[in-house]
C-alpha cells in the first residue's frame, strides 16, 4: 500500500470483476450495433482501457478533455473544453466513459454538448459514483461502484496528477490534501 493511502476502498480484483461485468451489460444492451466510448481524460483513462477490452461488439473510441476543478479538491463548477472530439457522433451510439461522478456539473454539461450533436444514443458510464455530493441531476446508466463522500484516489483518479497509477481505489490520507 502507498504510505500516502489512509486505506484501500477497492481492491484490483473488485474492480476488475466489475468492469468484467460492466462490458458484458454494455455488450448484450448493444447488441447487433457498433458504439463509440468517449473516454474523458486524464481520469477516465485506465478504466476505459479496462473497459473496451471487456466489451465485445464493435467499438470506436475518441477523447475529450475538460476541467472543473483546477488544481483543488472541489470542482469549481465552470466547465471548459480543452480538448474536444476528433469526429462527428451525429447518428452514433455513445456512451461517455468518466472515473467518476461527484456533483454531476461536468456530466451534465458534457450531455447537454454532446445531445446538441444528434448522437443516436448518450449514455454515460462511470467507475465510481458519489450519488450524495450530486448538485445536479444527470442520469448515469453504467454504474461500477457507489462510493461515499471520500477523497479518493487510484485507478486513474488523482490529486495533482499523482496516484493514478495505484492500481486500486484507496482514500488518501487527510494532511495530503489538506
Amino acid at each position: 500500500m502507498h504510505p500516502d493511502v489512509q486505506k484501500i476502498m477497492l481492491s484490483e480484483e473488485e474492480i476488475k470483476d466489475r468492469v468484467q461485468g460492466l462490458g458484458k451489460q454494455i455488450s448484450e444492451e448493444y447488441q447487433g450495433e457498433e458504439i463509440l466510448v468517449i473516454g474523458i481524460l486524464k481520469g477516465a483513462m485506465i478504466f476505459l482501457a479496462d473497459l473496451v477490452r471487456n466489451i465485445s461488439i464493435p467499438t470506436y473510441f475518441d477523447f475529450m478533455a475538460v476541467s472543473s476543478y483546477g488544481a483543488g479538491t472541489e470542482s469549481s463548477g465552470a466547465v471548459r473544453i480543452l480538448k474536444d472530439l476528433d469526429k462527428s457522433i451525429e447518428g452514433r451510439h455513445v456512451i461517455i466513459v468518466e472515473d467518476i461522478v461527484d456533483t454531476g456539473l461536468t456530466l451534465k454539461y458534457l450531455t447537454e454538448n454532446l445531445q446538441a450533436r444528434n448522437p443516436a444514443s448518450l449514455k454515460i458510464c462511470t467507475l465510481l459514483d458519489k450519488p450524495e455530493r450530486r448538485t445536479v441531476n444527470v442520469n448515469v446508466n453504467y454504474v461500477g461502484f457507489s462510493v461515499p463522500n471520500e477523497f479518493v484516489v487510484g485507478f486513474g483518479l488523482d490529486f495533482n496528477e499523482r496516484y493514478r497509477n495505484l492500481p486500486y481505489i484507496a482514500v488518501l490520507k487527510p494532511e495530503i490534501y489538506e
